[in-house]
């Protein structure tokens, strides 16, 4: 089952059809037809999972925010504000890629959105394309670990635990990679001033600094406000992930009107885009579990297990096997793939090791933002090239964003060594949900 689905992979095939194909096949041969109904039984059971409703909204949401133009002003003011500090607009990408993920929850919206905006930007200002890169990619990638994420919401539901939990658990993890990217970008900046300098006298004196504050404050304003609305009503106990992905979706469209961005063409190329995204998602979601499922009643479960515990029972070494693991998947497949497949395998064992459910729920998925960044196949990697394809002549080469990308990677697993040795990171929020 493992060499059909990597074999599939590099050959270029959808990922929901191999992971279909080859439960159905491996289900024929060890269970004969029934493998059928056991696949429609798993698959109608998630399409009618009330949790995994929010997906859609959120999708949406982030599709209305991508479209109102909230991180065009937000970026204009901070990068003025941060201007003088060497790598201070790449500051300004991060901080604003950070309040993009806590509005959309989707990666490919916070790229595109920000990317747009900020790549332009810090070339034009000199700073090196790897680092440009790197700053873009790392922090649109935030948007799958800032809540509201709809990798949580899915995580949630398959792990059987409260997405208002994860939530609360993965807000101090995010923010927590957000400082860590500007920490690094600071560090390089000041060591090599060459990798992004700081703006020109003559560029800081096109916008007066009280207009660069009332920018930024006006700008952020709204958004945080929808932040708080959602994220607020969840932790609060007052409303559902489902119910306040509705309520976000119904802001998000409130906010594009009163920013004056609202276009019919724009709202249903909107709804089309979500429907198209939640579409994906979800097939690979319900194909997955039926690959594992099959996995787990032909022996499979029993392979990992022996592989975690080959170097003996400590529980950090075979913790450690998990998130290498994880880290190695994520370098070939999909987030949602690996999400459905690893944790019906991952979860039991970390519960006999004795580690916390939700704990190690919001490790792995800060592990799985690796996933969007690490060559050959991730995601970021290929937003980024379309970018530089469509807005910048193709100012960007693969080498670039590979060699810009690879020290956030890095920061990934430095975070993932924190929260390790301060779980607390993790477990305080949630312990106030409602």
């Amino acid at each position: 089952m493992l060499a059909t689905l990597v074999t599939g992979i590099f050959l270029g095939l959808p990922l929901a059809f191999v992971l279909g194909g080859s439960a159905v096949i491996f289900g024929f041969i060890s269970s004969g037809p029934d493998v059928l109904y056991i696949m429609a039984v798993g698959t109608y059971k998630m399409m009618t999972s009330y949790i995994l409703a929010a997906v859609p909204l959120f999708i949406f949401m982030a599709a209305l925010l991508e479209r109102s133009g909230i991180a065009k002003g937000f970026f204009s003011g901070l990068k003025y504000l941060f201007g003088p500090i060497r790598g201070g607009a790449g500051v300004a990408a991060i901080v604003v890629s950070t309040l993009f993920a806590a509005c959309t929850g989707v990666t490919g919206a916070a790229i595109m959105s920000v990317g747009v905006l900020a790549l332009p930007s810090l070339l034009a200002l000199n700073y090196r394309k790897s680092l440009s890169a790197g700053i873009v990619g790392s922090g649109g990638t935030l948007g799958i670990l800032i809540p509201p994420s709809i990798m949580l919401v899915m995580m949630g539901a398959q792990a059987g635990i409260s997405v208002g939990k994860l939530f609360a658990g993965a807000i101090f993890p995010g923010l927590l990679l957000s400082v860590l990217y500007i920490t690094y970008t600071l560090l390089l900046c000041f060591f090599r001033p060459d990798a992004g300098p700081s703006m020109s006298s003559e560029e800081r004196a096109e916008m007066p600094v009280l207009t660069r504050l009332i920018i930024t404050v006006k700008s952020a304003g709204l958004p945080m406000l929808l932040i708080v609305v959602v994220l607020g009503s969840i932790i609060s106990g007052v409303a559902t992930p489902t119910e306040a992905s509705g309520l976000g979706a119904f802001l998000a469209l409130i906010l594009m009107i009163v920013m004056k961005q609202f276009k019919m063409e724009s709202f249903i190329g909107a709804m089309t885009a979500s429907g198209r995204t939640t579409a994906m998602a979800l097939l690979i979601a319900a194909m997955a579990s039926c690959y594992t499922s099959i996995f787990l009643s032909i022996g499979g479960g029993e392979l990992v297990r022996s592989v975690v515990f080959m170097f003996g029972e400590s529980r950090w070494v075979a913790f450690s096997l998990m998130m290498v693991i994880t880290f190695f998947l994520g370098m070939f497949f999909d987030w949602i793939g690996i999400v459905f497949m690893v944790f019906p395998i991952f979860l039991p064992i970390a519960n006999d090791l004795g580690f916390d459910t939700m704990w190690f729920v919001v490790v792995m998925a800060i592990n799985l933002q690796a996933s969007f960044l690490s060559p050959p196949f991730g995601y970021a990697l290929f937003y980024l090239k379309a970018i530089s394809d469509a807005y910048l002549d193709g100012a960007l080469k693969m080498g670039d964003i590979y060699r810009g990308i690879v020290p956030f990677v890095l920061l990934v697993m430095l975070s993932i060594i924190i929260v390790s040795l301060f779980p607390g990171l993790i477990t305080l929020l949630p312990s106030f949900v409602g």
